[in-house]
């Protein structure tokens, strides 16, 4: 049976076999909030251990989410992308990924959770189908689903849907809509997207920030230019 002995105990064991305190005391300055705690095991090893637990079932992958060891759930992210990925997943189980993700959106409480598994787990699955729920998101008072919002349209960005005058859905009207947000995670995120928008369209990148520009941190506006000097 796919998946079979690999479960989040077995993932634990991984974790705790490959952990080192200097690496937990390291980990542990990046976290941002008081409740994830840290096992103390490189992103590198994280990865591996996720990348030999791909065909865990999604069950499993939920029970990692429940944890509040920051690397479990680097692990459960890390395997939603791992799937995502492959070319055998098909379309209902790329729902199911997508479906899981969007449910425990809320245990993705940090940025790198969300740049690990939004792009192939959310865009892509959004590629061909409405994206109203990346508006939904973009207004939402979270700041980490602000930042799902824009990160999960990097997937869509890279195939070169950036602006369609015809819709209103398109990742530049997110890049409007998050502008003047006054969260960091979120702005540094729109800085990446207007970045690879102007490695694809230099002229709109220079109108949109001609537009709204001004309300960007200067983090972002640096990251989105660098596409007009490259």
């Amino acid at each position: 049976m796919p998946g079979a002995g690999l479960t989040a105990a077995s993932v634990r064991a991984a974790l705790v076999a490959a952990a080192r305190e200097t690496e937990r005391a390291k980990i542990a300055t990046r976290m941002t909030d008081d409740v994830t705690t840290v096992i103390g095991v490189r992103m590198a090893t994280v990865f591996d251990i996720a990348k030999a637990h791909t065909a865990m079932t999604l069950d499993e992958v939920d029970r990692l989410l429940d944890s509040d060891a920051y690397e479990e759930r680097m692990v459960a992210v890390s395997v939603l992308d791992f799937k995502a990925r492959q070319r055998r997943t098909t379309p209902s189980e790329r729902q199911a990924l997508y479906n899981l993700w969007m449910r425990r959106l809320d245990r993705l409480d940090t940025w790198d959770y969300l740049d690990r598994s939004a792009p192939r787990v959310v865009g892509a699955f959004l590629l061909e189908r409405p994206r109203d729920v990346l508006f939904d998101l973009a207004r939402s008072p979270n700041r980490w689903h602000r930042r799902a919002s824009i990160v999960a349209a990097f997937w869509i960005i890279r195939e070169g849907d950036i602006d369609d005058p015809h819709t209103l859905d398109h990742p530049l009207a997110l890049c409007a809509m998050l502008a003047a947000d006054a969260e960091r995670f979120v702005q540094t995120a729109v800085g990446t997207a207007l970045r690879e928008i102007g490695r694809r369209d230099a002229a709109r990148l220079e109108t949109f920030l001609a537009q709204h520009g001004d309300t960007l941190i200067a983090e972002a506006r640096r990251t989105a230019r660098s596409a007009l000097s490259s």
